[in-house]
């Protein structure tokens, strides 16, 4: 009996850390959940209703349209258009056609789940800028540190804010306004005599896509980390705006370099130095890597290439990438450093 009663505080301690660390990144989101979850969906939202006004607008000037003009058919033929019909459009296509079809569906449905996305690598940016930097201006980190919780809990939980639960609430989002617009698009195609699923479901591949955005989130957060680390580093080092000492020290470092040529000292050029210090310090929160900027410009325009970019074949293929995880061990040292500093930090 007495060894089970001993034992029971140790079996229940990883419990009790599990539901504090939990408690920590609640108190992120709610914290910030005008820019964590309102931000994001405002964005959509907006993003939602403009295409909406461009789709009125659009049929409107095709009812206005000149009732002579005329198009060639694929036999030949021609016929005059008296309004838009898509349903007559669509069995002229041919196999061809169809494929550049799926491939522009694709397209058109990732750029239109870009706003969310925008929105959040500002929020990502300022949100570790401010992670540590506000809670010493207003004195909060005097209540947090007299609680039963460490620097290093504090800290991993805004990363973890950061670089998961931001990016998973950005996805859904950017999700549900890309559902949002195929709906929108749906409707324009039924106006017009055509068929949304022989159109537009049926080509596209929006369940598809959908997972593999949520997919690419771990590589997400491994790329982010130079960058997350850098801006709270800075957040906990700065005694005043943070965002001047972030931005100006990697931009001056880079002039420097650049001026005396300095990375000629190891055979390399100085857009080396912009690409890989530079650049990972401060743009890591744009969800597309160094690799998969030269993927896209390999890949080809015809077919599926927008499912080839977001697949997670080819975004997991970051991992094989020392870069990334070059990036990733100096995120660490960076977040090691800030823990450190707001553990000693005196704000006097």
């Amino acid at each position: 009996m007495n060894a089970t009663v001993d034992t029971l505080p140790v079996a229940q301690a990883p419990a009790r850390r599990t539901h504090r660390f939990t408690l920590l990144l609640r108190r992120e989101f709610w914290e910030h959940r005008g820019g964590f979850l309102w931000a994001p969906a405002i964005a959509g939202a907006i993003s939602l209703l403009l295409t909406a006004v461009f789709f009125v607008i659009a049929a409107v000037a095709i009812s206005r349209a000149d009732g002579d003009a005329r198009i060639m058919l694929d036999d030949g033929t021609s016929m005059s258009i008296n309004g838009l019909d898509l349903g007559l459009l669509a069995t002229q296509m041919s196999a061809e056609d169809k494929a550049q079809l799926a491939s522009g569906i694709d397209l058109t449905m990732l750029m239109s789940a870009t706003w969310p996305y925008i929105v959040m690598m500002f929020v990502m940016f300022f949100y570790c800028l401010g992670a540590l930097y506000d809670e010493r201006k207003d004195r909060s980190v005097l209540f947090w540190k007299s609680l039963p919780v460490g620097d290093g809990e504090t800290v991993l939980s805004k990363v973890v804010s950061a670089v998961v639960v931001l990016p998973v609430i950005a996805t859904l989002v950017a999700i549900a306004t890309m559902f949002g617009f195929l709906v929108l698009l749906s409707a324009m195609v039924l106006l017009h005599g055509g068929s949304p699923w022989e159109l537009i479901w049926a080509p596209g591949h929006p369940f598809q896509m959908s997972l593999y955005m949520l997919a690419g989130i771990p590589v997400y957060a491994l790329w982010a980390l130079p960058t997350v680390g850098w801006l709270m580093l800075c957040s906990a080092w700065a005694r005043s705006v943070p965002f001047i000492w972030a931005l100006v020290v990697p931009v001056l470092t880079g002039a420097f370099v650049s001026m005396f040529h300095i990375m000629h000292l190891v055979n390399l050029d100085s857009v080396w130095f912009w690409k890989n210090i530079v650049g990972r310090m401060l743009l890591g929160v744009i969800p597309m890597t160094y690799h998969d900027y030269g993927r896209l410009e390999a890949l080809d325009v015809e077919g599926r290439g927008v499912l080839e970019l977001v697949g997670p074949v080819g975004t997991y293929s970051n991992l094989a990438q020392p870069a990334l995880w070059i990036g990733v061990v100096a995120g660490i040292v960076m977040l090691v450093l800030a823990t450190r500093l707001r553990r000693w930090r005196d704000e006097g």
